[in-house]
């Protein structure tokens, strides 16, 4: 079992379908509630025990930079690397090699919000990695993810065409991974959408052996995609 105290933050995309809510900042800087999406995860991870962060900036870098500084004023340590080229969540995660070194990590994109006491469990781990999962959402906008019976990954497929295989387990965006992660990374090729998918070097970890574990998460999620759940949110 290992207790993580490192996450790494995707926040490089504008967020096109924000529309003029981006114009100025990244998506996971739009305030929900009174505070930045990105705040809200960092504030939660904090509290779960994670310590040093790494943000992965891109699109209004400085909006970030600027707000979160060090990280000292939030009780963490934060840093910085760039995305230049968008190709794909499967080479912005390679961006964090250096900083993860040997050490377990949360990853989260910077538009996802969960239930702060589910980064707890997730910070705790105990197999090769955890992919967090919710029942009944629309997998066709995101990913399927296929279980066993012990609740273990052994397929997961990126947006789902309709007769295709699906799942009830849409994958939620918050992950826990031990850096064998990178290995698989570093093998991707590209996907039918030109992109290097994350997604697909999971599957791979889990089909060569590896046990990565599904964890549903509890309360509240949201995928922050667009004004609408937006909106929603800052009215509920």
């Amino acid at each position: 079992m290992t207790r993580i105290t490192k996450a790494v933050l995707l926040a490089a995309g504008r967020g096109t379908r924000m529309r003029e809510l981006t114009l100025d900042v990244p998506k996971p800087m739009i305030p929900v509630r009174g505070k930045p999406i990105l705040l809200h995860i960092l504030e939660g991870m904090r509290a779960a025990g994670v310590t040093d962060f790494l943000i992965i900036v891109g699109y209004r870098a400085d909006v970030v930079t600027s707000y979160f500084g060090d990280g000292s004023r939030f009780g963490a340590g934060v840093s910085y690397e760039t995305q230049v080229v968008q190709d794909g969540t499967g080479r912005v995660v390679e961006l964090a090699r250096a900083f993860c070194g040997d050490d377990a990590f949360l990853l989260s994109y910077g538009d996802i919000l969960v239930e702060p006491s589910n980064y707890a469990a997730l910070a705790v781990l105990e197999e090769t990695g955890t992919v967090s999962v919710k029942r009944n959402e629309d997998v066709s906008k995101g990913g399927a993810v296929f279980v066993d019976d012990n609740f273990r990954l052994i397929d997961l497929r990126e947006k789902p065409k309709p007769g295709e295989p699906t799942s009830p387990w849409y994958n939620a965006g918050v992950y826990a991974f031990r850096p064998l992660i990178f290995q698989f990374i570093a093998r991707l090729e590209k996907s039918p959408r030109g992109e290097y998918e994350l997604t697909d070097a999971i599957r791979e970890m889990a089909k060569s052996g590896h046990r990565v574990k599904a964890y549903e998460l509890q309360g509240e999620w949201a995928d922050v995609r667009d004004p609408e759940i937006l909106k929603e949110l800052n009215e509920s």
